[in-house]
């Protein structure tokens, strides 16, 4: 084997997979280790933009502009509630994103918290953070409608 050919299987070895590739693979195939790297990589890429998120967050709070107007400093305080709310949500995202790879590394991942089954490629493509199969999570769902729990 030559230099060149090392280097292009090791390179395809570390290559991550598309998610066309990841969702035309069989049932057999779920959860291999090509499939865990490409949703840590999603997960990790997820966490990298809610923390730099939630830097220039800061950033834009101390940036203090005395406005003498009262209707402008009401615009600029309804801004500021807007961006901490969407933070908020950001941060319990962060701490799902954190759990799931968390679950990555302990062997967890894509398989349903609830019932054990396999979550499913596409319900993770979508939603990388997803600890329930669809079913359990319309259970769920349903459960809190009427029950209102």
């Amino acid at each position: 084997m030559t230099k060149t050919t090392k280097s292009n299987a090791a390179t395809a070895e570390t290559r991550l997979l598309t998610e066309e590739e990841i969702r035309a693979m069989g049932e057999e195939d779920y959860m291999n280790p090509a499939q865990l790297a490409f949703f840590k990589d999603r997960l990790q890429q997820l966490e990298k933009e809610l923390l730099k998120n939630a830097g220039e967050t800061t950033e834009h709070l101390r940036e203090t502009v005395l406005v003498p107007d009262p209707a402008d400093r009401a615009t600029i305080e309804e801004e500021h509630a807007l961006e901490l709310r969407t933070r908020d949500r950001e941060r319990k995202l962060l701490k799902k994103v954190q759990q799931s790879l968390a679950s990555i590394d302990g062997g967890d991942y894509g398989w349903c918290e609830e019932t054990g089954e396999p979550i499913g490629i596409p319900r993770l493509i979508a939603r990388p953070t997803a600890t329930l199969s669809l079913e359990a999570q319309q259970r769920r769902e349903l459960k809190q409608k009427l029950y209102g729990d």
